[in-house]
């Protein structure tokens, strides 16, 4: 298995069917390490091929009030803000995680570069997969004797920590969409339960096929059941670290209802992020999904996600 070498152009018709679709993972500048594009400049882009707007993910810094910056800078894109709960921002803060609230941040990633089991995980890149740019800074890090402690959402016993029940609390007093990070399957399953039992209402299990998680089709099964969506994310077949036909079989074994595509772009070496969404439409297409089915998954389920209003063609349900 090896990383997709060429650029690919998306399909007018793929183009046409994301339209009004957020991309609910991205990764642009300003950033800690070098990125595609800053997000002023994305928001054009989004603009000018019809999508409705973006989640800026870090794993280090939240990104909130940069997101109201680019909102009043590009009017008409929805820049969304984000936390993602690592050592940088003290992994599960709930101060760090009630001011992102208080300042419009939308989602909150569980530990993802700081979490036990992405730490832990040993799992090798398949061959001619691209690593992820984080891992140099986290090597870095390390060398530099800046390793924090993983960051731990249960206890020892496997029950979800009072810590992680606070922060989720937070969550859904501000109505933040949770997403599960890097977190081990075991792990996503207990704090998706904690979640909803703390009353928060829009979950995302964050790219389940990813070298650290890698979780199964039943696995999945049994989180959508609880209301989970699969976030499958166009980078992971893209750069190698999951073959195309395991991302579409796992998608279609689970269900186009209970997926939501992003991008997870952003790169210097990857294409452009907005053509991350319709480059995902055209392999769906290719692999026969319908355009109902491609269109539920990359525009409505995203606008479930963020909170946006449904548009005319939304499929009832959800």
């Amino acid at each position: 298995m090896t990383a997709q070498p060429d650029l690919d152009q998306p399909s007018a018709h793929a183009r046409e069917l994301v339209r009004g679709a957020y991309d609910v993972h991205i990764h642009v500048a300003p950033d800690v390490m070098k990125r595609r594009i800053d997000d002023v400049s994305l928001a054009e882009r989004f603009a000018a091929v019809g999508m409705a707007g973006f989640v800026l993910k870090s794993h280090y810094l939240p990104t909130a009030e940069r997101a109201e910056v680019v909102r009043r800078a590009r009017p008409g894109v929805d820049a969304l803000g984000a936390i993602t709960l690592n050592a940088s921002v003290g992994g599960l803060n709930p101060i760090a995680v009630e001011i992102a609230g208080r300042g419009g941040a939308r989602f909150a990633w569980l530990p993802t570069v700081d979490s036990a089991n992405q730490r832990a995980c040993q799992a090798e890149e398949p061959a001619g997969a691209k690593p992820p740019m984080w891992a140099r800074l986290q090597a870095d890090l390390a060398e530099a004797g800046m390793a924090a402690d993983p960051v731990e959402v249960l206890d020892a016993d496997g029950k979800v920590l009072e810590r992680t029940r606070q922060v989720l609390r937070l969550l859904a007093r501000h109505d933040m969409t949770l997403a599960t990070g890097h977190l081990h399957q075991d792990e996503s399953a207990a704090v998706i339960d904690a979640a909803l039992d703390e009353g928060v209402r829009r979950i995302v299990v964050t790219h389940p096929e990813f070298t650290s998680q890698r979780i199964g089709v039943r696995r999945q099964r049994a989180l959508a059941g609880r209301g989970a969506l699969l976030e499958r994310c166009f980078t992971t077949p893209y750069t190698g670290k999951v073959s195309w036909e395991v991302w579409l079989g796992n998608i279609r074994e689970v269900g186009p209802e209970h997926s939501v595509i992003s991008s997870d772009l952003g790169q210097p070496f990857n294409p452009p992020v907005e053509d991350g969404l319709a480059l995902s439409a055209d392999r769906l297409l290719e692999a026969g999904f319908t355009d109902a089915e491609v269109r539920r998954m990359t525009v409505h389920n995203s606008r479930w996600l963020v909170g946006a209003e449904p548009l005319p063609d939304a499929p009832s349900g959800r």
